[in-house]
């Protein structure tokens, strides 16, 4: 069956462009049978050598994701090799061989295509590999042994692409691949994550002034998906992507990809539309490819791009956890932070968070802004600038506000001045809680490898979100690593502890039970109105369990056969979670015992513990109840 004789892809046509659907659709279905001709035996040999690699499916568990998944965020020229002449994504691959094969099941490599700025997310061509970083070839390889997730940076594209130079010269249908407006525009309407104007001035090649739509940066020019030409041509790069290895692509930017004069061009309908064509189509040709949102917006914002739970995104960024996780280590409560996750919905087996607490960007703190007081956030943010981090700010109808921390969590989450000791354990427990909570965890290679924060960038490249951004020497990495004297063997096999311990139980699985302790809403409450009321609270943040302290970040996940409490102490002093029961439980962790008899269960600073209940400890709720 062809595309446009699906009727939801028919649908969405109609619905998208109402007078050029049939043009889309005859359009459609010779892009997907040019695909298909020339793809398929590319397809099956990756899956052929993904099933007889370490990151094979589970045939017992068929959801999409498990406890056994994490995945990895990093650049494609992330690290830098002594070898003469070998290129960084050799040496990239080079690294996943070596060092993640038991601990990370995917691998995202940000935009590795040529790009004239904004590190990768100006692409200038959306076919190749930027040659400065290699070929496809590496890329290809490492899809033989992890799966792979890519950009596709649908937006906008950069000012040198060969779209936009044609654009200007006023052929078709590049004419209408970008967005102009008269200079006199009225943009006061449109949200957008920056404070620069939101037109920008270019020349055609007749000498007119053209002012085309630029919601990120002068070199990253809006494209008109009114257009669906354009439109073609995207879905024909996603299936390029996943013909070249993508099991996961990354939707940048997809909040902001249809403009609607009178509007604030943000969450527009047919955006919603675009994300439920893309899964349409791949609902319909049987990929196994997953499509991820990235959408940095208010939390009940973000998950609507969850759908109805089988139209849109299989997974969407859990971007409220960064900001709420990192002002519970600064202020050493955790009352907020329970409070957002005690309304986490429980998924399915078709959509799932991805919990993640740094990435190539800084920390988006407009997720936080439901959930912390005023003085709480103001707190946050000052005590970030304080450690040497960065703020980034946006327009809105409001005025400029924070939008971004631009910091290393390493050198935010823990102040500076403690014993380094203490800071890695600080920044390993509130890795910990990303790790224990439902979805799949995303972790930053600079994570991974116990990064502090790179002062200089920013002076060095222009721009506040290289300070976490650094590039690295694999001989020097390979060096600190076995070096049980480093910062980054500590991270690095602290970290390396966790993922190995989550993976042995299916209690961590995203579909297994969550119950979040210490709030109103301990049976995880997932309605609007559950979710407002939580919300409600925030200006009475201690408002929560008498029972529970303030610094303890508690999770219950259970399975069928497994039950973890997931215990953390958020803050530099010595507390006492209250809730004992006979004996002692094994931390699964370290694998000792931990006595939690006596009046409780102690937690020292910045501790974690994940206790493996049996049968007559009582220490949380079983599932199905309400606490």
């Amino acid at each position: 069956m062809q595309p446009s004789e699906n009727p939801d892809i028919a649908q969405l046509a109609r619905e998208l462009y109402p007078t050029e659907s049939a043009s889309f659709l005859a359009a459609l279905d010779q892009t997907v049978e040019d695909w298909t001709a020339t793809s398929r035996d590319a397809q099956a040999q990756q899956a052929a050598d993904l099933a007889n690699s370490a990151q094979a499916a589970d045939p017992a568990n068929p959801a999409m994701f498990s406890q056994q998944d994490v995945l990895l965020i990093t650049y494609g020229d992330q690290f830098r090799s002594d070898i003469p002449k070998e290129k960084p994504l050799n040496a990239l691959c080079q690294f996943a061989e070596q060092r993640l094969r038991e601990l990370c099941s995917y691998i995202h490599i940000l935009p590795f295509f040529p790009s004239t700025s904004d590190d990768g997310f100006a692409v200038s061509d959306y076919s190749r590999v930027d040659p400065e970083l290699g070929d496809w070839e590496p890329i290809t390889r490492t899809s033989g042994s992890f799966r792979m997730a890519f950009d596709l940076v649908l937006n906008h594209s950069s000012a040198s692409h060969d779209w936009f130079r044609r654009f200007l010269a006023g052929e078709s249908p590049y004419d209408r691949y970008y967005h102009q407006r008269p200079a006199e525009y009225d943009s006061a309407q449109v949200v957008r994550p920056r404070t620069h104007p939101l037109l920008t001035p270019f020349t055609r090649p007749n000498g007119e002034k053209v002012f085309v739509w630029t919601t990120f940066s002068e070199d990253q020019v809006d494209l008109n998906y009114s257009a669906p030409e354009l439109m073609i041509e995207i879905i024909g790069i996603l299936l390029l992507y996943i013909s070249r290895g993508a099991s996961m692509i990354r939707l940048d930017a997809i909040a902001y990809l249809w403009k609607e004069d009178g509007t604030t061009c943000i969450h527009h309908p047919n955006a919603h539309n675009a994300v439920k064509l893309f899964r349409a189509l791949v609902d319909h040709l049987g990929l196994d490819t997953v499509l991820l949102t990235e959408t940095n917006v208010p939390h009940q914002e973000n998950i609507s791009y969850f759908g109805n739970g089988s139209d849109e995104a299989h997974m969407v960024y859990n971007f409220a956890l960064p900001p709420l996780t990192l002002e519970a280590f600064i202020s050493g409560s955790a009352t907020s932070l329970r409070r957002w996750a005690a309304t986490l919905p429980q998924e399915s087996g078709t959509t799932t968070f991805l919990n993640f607490l740094a990435s190539h960007d800084g920390i988006g703190v407009t997720p936080a802004t439901d959930w912390l007081s005023e003085e709480r956030f103001d707190h946050l943010v000052e005590t970030v600038a304080a450690r040497g981090g960065r703020v980034s700010w946006k327009a809105t109808p409001q005025g400029k506000v924070p939008y971004e921390l631009n910091c290393n969590f390493f050198s935010a989450v823990a102040d500076p001045d403690l014993p380094r000791d203490l800071r890695v354990r600080a920044f390993l427990s509130s890795q910990a809680i990303m790790l224990a909570l439902a979805g799949v965890p995303g972790i930053y290679v600079h994570s991974l490898l116990g990064s502090e924060s790179w002062e200089d960038g920013p002076e060095q490249l222009g721009h506040n979100r290289a300070i976490n951004r650094q590039k690295l020497s694999l001989t020097q990495v390979d060096a600190e690593l076995n070096d049980p004297g480093t910062l980054r063997h500590a991270v690095f096999s602290g970290f390396s502890q966790l993922i190995q311990a989550r993976k042995r139980y299916s209690a961590f699985s995203p579909t297994a039970r969550q119950v979040v302790l210490g709030t109103a809403n301990s049976a995880a409450a997932t309605t609007a109105a559950a979710t407002a009321a939580a919300r409600a609270t925030t200006d009475a943040a201690d408002a929560t369990d008498a029972d529970t302290p303030r610094e303890v970040f508690a999770v219950l996940r259970e399975s069928a056969d497994s039950r973890v409490l997931c215990l953390t102490n958020c803050s530099a002093a010595e507390v006492v979670w209250p809730h004992g029961a006979p004996g002692s439980a094994r931390d699964i962790v370290s694998g000792r015992e931990v006595n939690v008899a006596n009046g409780g269960v102690s937690l020292e600073p910045y501790l974690t513990l994940w206790l493996e209940l049996r049968p007559e400890h009582h220490l949380g709720p079983r599932a199905g109840s309400a606490s």
